[in-house]
C-alpha cells in the first residue's frame, strides 16, 4: 500500500489517491459517523476531574518520599561513599585540630582553632555538594517520566528529594559532630554542643541544596560542576577567615553577607568561643579580652546569634525554592 500510494507512483499513474478518497461513499460515511459521535446525548455532561492529579497533596508527598526513601536504600554506593568520607575526614581533622580548643592564650593558638573551625565547614561540605550531583541527575529523569505521566506534581517531588537527604545528611551530622567535637577539644555544655551541631547541619544541608539548585538549573552535571565550583570559589574567599571582614574593602563587604560559609563560620566561632573574656596574649601588644579581639579582629559579635539562626534557615529555604522552581519550570529531556 505505501508502495501504490507513494507520490512518485502517483505521477507515473496520474491518479490521485486522496482525491478519489474524497469523492467516495467511505469519506461520507465516515464523516457522518463522525459527527455522530461528536454529538452528545441529550442530559450529558462534560467530563469533568476535580484535580490535575489522582491523589492529594499529603499522598502525592507521601508516595514521593517512600520512592526516594527506597531509590536512596538501593544505592549503597553514595551512602556507602558518604559515611565513609565523613568518619574519615571527621578523624583526620580531629587528629590534625587535636585538643585546640582547650589552648586559647595565645593569638596563634586562637587563629589554629579558627582554622579548625574553617575546615570542618568547608571540606564535608564541599564533599556533600560533589557527590550528590550525579544522583540528583538521575532521579531528574525519572522524574521527567513520571510528572508526563501525571503521577504527581513538582512540589512533592522537591519535597522528596530535599526530606530524604536532610534525614542521611542529619545521620552524618550526627556521626561528624560526635567525632570533633570531642577530639578538638570543645566544652561539652549542652548549649554549646547544640549549637555546633545546628551550625554543622545546616551547612551540610545548604550545600547539598545548593548543588541539587544548580543541577536543577542546568542540563547536566558537567555544566553543574563549572557552576557549582565558580560559586564556592567566592563563598570560600568571602567566608572571613581568610579575610576577615572588617579587612575587606567596603565595596566588597556586601558579599561576605552573601557567603553561606561566612554565616557558618559566624555561628561556630561565636557559639564556641565567642563568649569568653579571658585575656588572649598579642606578640608585640601585650594582652586583649577574647571577646574584644573576635569583634575587632573579624567582626564576630556574641549577641549576634538570632541572625544567625535566621540567615541559616534562609539559605536553606532560598535553595529549596530554586530548585522547585527549576525542577518544575525548565525540562532539559532530549528525545
Amino acid at each position: 500500500m505505501l508502495e501504490v500510494t507513494a507520490p512518485a507512483v502517483e505521477t507515473q499513474l496520474d491518479v490521485d489517491f486522496a482525491d478519489i478518497y474524497q469523492n467516495s461513499s467511505l469519506y461520507q460515511r465516515n464523516q457522518e459517523l463522525i459527527k455522530e459521535l461528536s454529538t452528545p446525548a441529550p442530559g450529558s455532561k462534560d467530563l469533568y476531574f476535580p484535580t490535575k492529579y489522582s491523589q492529594p497533596f499529603p499522598v502525592q508527598c507521601k508516595a514521593c518520599f517512600w520512592k526516594m526513601h527506597w531509590s536512596y536504600w538501593r544505592n549503597p554506593q553514595y551512602n556507602a561513599i558518604r559515611f565513609f568520607t565523613t568518619i574519615v575526614i571527621g578523624v583526620l581533622l580531629g587528629l590534625i585540630f587535636w585538643q585546640k580548643a582547650q589552648q586559647t592564650a595565645q593569638q596563634q593558638d586562637l587563629m589554629n582553632l579558627l582554622g579548625a573551625m574553617y575546615a570542618v565547614v568547608l571540606f564535608l561540605g564541599t564533599t556533600n555538594a560533589s557527590v550528590v550531583r550525579f544522583v540528583v541527575a538521575i532521579e531528574r529523569t525519572v522524574f521527567y517520566r513520571e510528572r508526563a505521566a501525571g503521577m504527581y506534581s513538582e512540589l512533592p517531588y522537591a519535597f522528596a528529594q530535599v526530606a530524604i537527604e536532610t534525614v542521611y545528611v542529619a545521620i552524618q551530622t550526627f556521626i561528624y559532630t560526635l567525632l570533633l567535637f570531642s577530639m578538638i577539644g570543645f566544652k561539652w555544655k549542652v548549649e554549646t554542643f547544640i549549637w555546633f551541631c545546628y551550625c554543622i547541619l545546616m551547612c551540610f544541608i545548604y550545600f547539598t541544596m545548593y548543588d541539587m539548585m544548580v543541577v536543577a538549573l542546568t542540563p547536566g552535571p558537567q555544566i553543574a560542576v563549572i557552576v557549582m565550583s565558580f560559586f564556592l570559589g567566592f563563598w570560600n574567599l568571602f567566608s572571613g577567615f581568610l579575610i576577615p571582614r572588617p579587612q575587606i574593602p567596603i565595596w566588597w563587604r556586601w558579599y561576605y553577607w552573601a557567603s553561606p560559609m561566612a554565616w557558618t563560620l559566624y555561628g561556630l566561632v561565636t557559639s564556641q568561643v565567642g563568649d569568653k573574656n579571658a585575656n588572649l596574649i598579642l606578640p608585640g601588644y601585650g594582652t586583649m579580652p577574647l571577646k574584644k579581639f573576635l569583634k575587632d579582629d573579624f567582626g564576630f559579635e556574641y549577641d549576634f546569634h538570632l541572625a544567625v539562626t535566621a540567615a541559616h534557615v534562609g539559605w536553606v529555604l532560598l535553595f529549596f525554592v530554586v530548585f522547585t522552581y527549576g525542577i518544575k519550570f525548565l525540562n532539559f529531556q532530549r528525545r
